[in-house]
């Protein structure tokens, strides 16, 4: 974050999403003296339901077994996630936004966390934190309805377990439609971890919220997070996964 490819990174996650038909808006301020930017694509009216994922990657490998020094590469930490959304950005039909508002946020300053005094998740933090200001005059704004974070979702050995943090019964559906789809060797419905990412700001709130993230990923924070150990069908089926909940949301919120 803070650097001239983050920039032109956030750039192009915005270009994409305009040509993909979506509302752009930035959200723009500055944490220990460094710019952060977050980029949220909008798109339908009604409730609103968020997709999220950060697209920094962390500026020093400090669990890497040779050299903690250089920054990581975030093919799945930053990269996948992004990626995913930036799909379904293109692919998610007017099932999807015909009666509710689609956000696919994509989160600054997530990955800096406990360097140099810096939290984790400050982008989510960020948007969390303002999610119902409103101009003097204006309605209040409605809350969000639920939240799904995908993080690390590329890699070659993909498996995911619940965590504390997250709503239950989101993940019971998310998880159920694994199942259904076949991916149940990738998604086990046991709880495994308490992960801190950018779901929990919302889950803060009280707004149903989960993470989709493998935290067994073996090159997690390490100079070998490269995209060699990505896999285009690990990628394929989380955002499988996130397009039937979104576009098929009614069914899903009378199980």
């Amino acid at each position: 974050m803070g650097s001239a490819a983050n920039r032109r990174t956030g750039d192009y996650i915005a270009r994409v999403l305009k040509d993909n038909g979506w509302e752009v808006e930035f959200q723009d301020f500055s944490e220990l003296g460094l710019p952060v930017r977050n980029v949220i694509g909008k798109k339908g009216q009604g409730p609103v339901t968020i997709l999220g994922a950060h697209y920094d990657t962390r500026p020093v490998a400090d669990r890497d077994p040779l050299d903690r020094t250089q920054p990581i590469m975030g093919a799945n930490d930053g990269g996948s996630g992004t990626a995913v959304l930036l799909e379904l950005s293109r692919v998610l039909g007017s099932t999807a936004t015909d009666s509710a508002q689609i956000w696919l946020a994509f989160f600054d300053a997530e990955d800096r966390g406990e360097l140099n005094n810096w939290a984790w998740c400050v982008g989510s933090q960020y948007m969390a934190d303002h999610l119902f200001e409103t101009a003097e005059g204006q309605p209040p704004k409605e809350r969000p309805r639920l939240v799904i974070i995908a993080d690390m979702v590329g890699g070659s050995e993909q498996h995911f377990y619940y965590d504390w943090y997250s709503s239950l019964s989101l993940q019971e559906r998310l998880w159920q439609i694994a199942a259904e789809k076949g991916y149940q060797e990738h998604f086990t419905p046991e709880h495994r971890y308490s992960v801190y990412d950018d779901h929990v700001p919302f889950a803060n709130l009280g707004i149903p919220a989960a993470v989709i993230v493998d935290l067994d990923y073996a090159y997690w924070h390490t100079r070998d997070d490269t995209l060699d150990k990505i896999s285009a069908d690990s990628l394929q089926r989380v955002g499988d996964i996130l397009e039937t909940y979104i576009e098929g949301r009614r069914d899903n919120e009378n199980r």
